[in-house]
C-alpha cells in the first residue's frame, strides 16, 4: 500500500521560509512524478509544483515561481518543497501526491493525474 507522510509546516512569519517533506512507502519512488498542492480554508485544492520521475524537471503554478523549489530524494524515497519569501496567502494545508503513470513524458501538473496523495501538513503565515 502506497503512503505518503508529509512533515516540515509550521507558524512561520511574513518574509520567513520553511521545507517540507514528504516520506513515500509502498511502491518504485523513482519510476513515479511526484506533486505537491495547496488547499486554503473555503477554497478548493490547487497545484503548487511537480517534478518528474528523474527529478531532471520541474514546473510550479505562476504565484510561487521564484519563491518555492520542488526537489527528490530517490535514495531516501522523499520529495521536498523549500518555501520561501512566505507570503499571507501562501498559508494552507500542503499535500504532496504520487502521478498514477510511470516515467510518464510529460510533468504531471494536473489534479486528476495523482491518485496518491498524504494527509497534508499545515502552512500558516501570520505575523
Amino acid at each position: 500500500q502506497v503512503q505518503l507522510v508529509e512533515s516540515g509546516g509550521g507558524l512561520v512569519q511574513p518574509g520567513g521560509s520553511l521545507r517540507l517533506s514528504c516520506a513515500a512507502s509502498g511502491r518504485s519512488f523513482s519510476k513515479y512524478g511526484m506533486g505537491w498542492f495547496r488547499q486554503a480554508p473555503g477554497k478548493e485544492r490547487e497545484f503548487v509544483a511537480a517534478i518528474n520521475w528523474s527529478g531532471g524537471r520541474t514546473a510550479y503554478a505562476d504565484s510561487v515561481k521564484g519563491r518555492f523549489t520542488v526537489s527528490r530524494d530517490n535514495a531516501n524515497n522523499t520529495v521536498y518543497l523549500q518555501i520561501d519569501s512566505l507570503k499571507p496567502e501562501d498559508t494552507g494545508a500542503y499535500y504532496c501526491a504520487g502521478d498514477g503513470v510511470s516515467f510518464r513524458a510529460a510533468l504531471a501538473v494536473d489534479f486528476e493525474n495523482y491518485i496518491f496523495w498524504g494527509q497534508g501538513t499545515q502552512v500558516t503565515v501570520s505575523s
